[in-house]
């Protein structure tokens, strides 16, 4: 079946249609969601959440539109919410820019580090800065796209970005020492 028909159905609220979108989706709306809040329970809580509300306003979409992209969309704002709720975190505005001393170059670090390994560090960081640089580097939002997301400049992010990615290198960096 394709997209265009998949989405007719879901808006018909066939069941065979959603559950062919839930298999379709599930794991990529997993895997975003678990990027953020980093906890397999809430990550599943939140992949049900979406469903269910995409679900519900699936008919605000074009039945030609990105069904995925919409729905990523949806995990992400989701879990982007429940981090914000959980730790009422506060985002600092920061708009001086960085001093470049000591900054560490990508082409210092050795490709032989794992994936796991760079995930577990991007994880050990503060997380304004995992959430910026996961939402810069995997899920391939810009700078002005997160900057909406999370109610923040651009320079801001700009910022948060420099220094997440700043601390991930000399995090992998101790690895190789």
């Amino acid at each position: 079946m394709n997209s265009k028909n998949i989405i007719q159905n879901c808006k018909k609220n066939e069941y065979s249609a959603q559950l062919e979108v839930y298999h379709a989706y599930k794991n990529m709306m997993f895997g975003s969601a678990l990027r953020i809040v980093k906890s397999r329970e809430e990550a599943e809580d939140i992949v049900h959440d979406c469903f269910i509300k995409g679900f519900e306003k699936i008919h605000q979409i074009d039945d030609d539109a990105n069904l995925g992209a919409w729905l990523k969309r949806i995990v992400i704002n989701k879990s982007l919410d429940v981090v914000r709720h959980k730790k009422k975190m506060i985002w600092v505005e920061e708009t001086l820019l960085l001093e470049q001393e000591n900054i560490l170059i990508e082409d210092d670090i050795v490709p032989t580090i794992s994936v796991e390994f760079v995930k577990e560090c991007i994880h050990k960081l503060k997380e304004k800065y995992s959430i910026i640089l996961v939402l810069y580097m995997i899920e391939e939002y810009n700078h002005r796209e997160i900057g909406a997301l999370l109610d923040l400049k651009e320079s801001t992010v700009r910022n948060q970005y420099k220094r997440g990615k700043e601390q991930l290198l000399a995090l992998l960096k101790n690895k190789e020492e």
